[in-house]
């Protein structure tokens, strides 16, 4: 405990030195437990500059996440008041299924430093280095009829928005349906699925999946991804601390489910304004069958409008096709 105090004071003075005096006196330990927690810290990854007197600043977060610090945050909130992270996974989504099985899983948060299986939408795989990114699932069990849940795939691209925001500065955009985009490349894929009680059929949970991009260079995408992805650290010239990219994503996605679906229109009128795809020529794929169109809108339920090269107009759900940007990602 005395080294997450440390800590926390050393994040919130990061502009100044602070004496190790003054950390003793605002965490209620000895000097020794101070200097005790710094060498700790320091073990861990941390750059912490000590001056004789002058004392200590903080010059370098780690990389590592820090699970005991996310759960000392969100122990009273609905989402992350369980929360457990692994070194290595198969996928997020698939520990909280399996959970699920055994249980309600309501609010708990999964988090991993590398994914083996990570997946995205329409049963794509999601690459997932150790270390490069974030790599989180939350489960939610909101009480509203299931034909509204199908909107929680937007609501989250919006929320996901606002936690990139608070953390880095910086505002993604949204491709249709629900990929961060930043420099028209993607950032970070969400993935949303159901899951139902065996016995009786019903519904248990929704399972919000996202994997956002943070530290990883052309060399950890690949040939095939490099050109249409893109890190944080790509994107800002460094990368963010990913315990703070975590912590500000739960607070968003405590946010979302306190407003879910009462602040509907909310959630709406900024995914219209921060969706990249529409007045964009796209490529429409619906099994083998590819069509040419350009994005016109978002409907009242996150559909996308699209009007045909014939001048025809269709609005399409996100559960139905996949949509490509015909020029770049976007």
């Amino acid at each position: 405990m005395t080294k997450q105090i440390v800590l926390k004071l050393l994040r919130e003075h990061t502009e100044e030195f602070l004496s190790g005096e003054a950390i003793s006196r605002q965490a209620g330990v000895s000097r020794a437990a101070v200097w005790k927690a710094v060498e700790q810290l320091r073990q861990e990854g941390y750059g912490i500059e000590s001056v004789p007197n002058r004392g200590y600043r903080l010059t370098r977060v780690t990389a590592r996440l820090r699970p005991e610090e996310l759960a000392e945050q969100f122990r009273d909130c609905r989402i992350g008041r369980e929360l457990l992270c692994f070194d290595t996974i198969d996928s997020t989504n698939n520990e909280l299924k399996r959970r699920a099985v055994s249980g309600t899983v309501d609010g708990t948060v999964i988090l991993a430093d590398q994914q083996t299986g990570g997946r995205g939408r329409r049963g794509r795989s999601f690459v997932s280095p150790a270390g490069k990114g974030l790599y989180l699932s939350a489960a939610l069990r909101p009480r509203c009829p299931l034909s509204e849940i199908s909107t929680l795939t937007a609501w989250t691209a919006v929320a996901l928005c606002d936690a990139v925001e608070a953390a880095c500065g910086v505002r993604p955009g949204i491709k249709w349906p629900n990929d961060l985009v930043l420099n028209r490349k993607k950032l970070c894929g969400i993935l949303t699925e159901l899951e139902w009680e065996a016995e009786s059929g019903e519904f248990s949970c929704v399972i919000i999946g996202a994997g956002i991009n943070v530290s990883q260079d052309e060399a950890d995408f690949g040939p095939e991804v490099a050109p249409i992805a893109i890190s944080l650290a790509q994107a800002l010239g460094t990368a963010p601390d990913r315990t703070e990219l975590a912590a500000q994503v739960i607070r968003s996605l405590n946010a979302l489910y306190d407003d879910f679906p009462a602040q509907n229109a909310a959630y709406l009128d900024h995914f219209r304004r921060d969706c990249l795809t529409v007045g964009n020529p796209i490529k429409v794929i619906s099994g083998a069958e590819e069509r040419i169109g350009t994005a016109t809108g978002i409907s009242d339920d996150f559909g996308l409008t699209v009007r045909w090269e014939d001048g025809s107009t269709e609005t399409l759900t996100s559960g139905e096709v996949s949509v490509r940007g015909l020029y770049d990602y976007v």
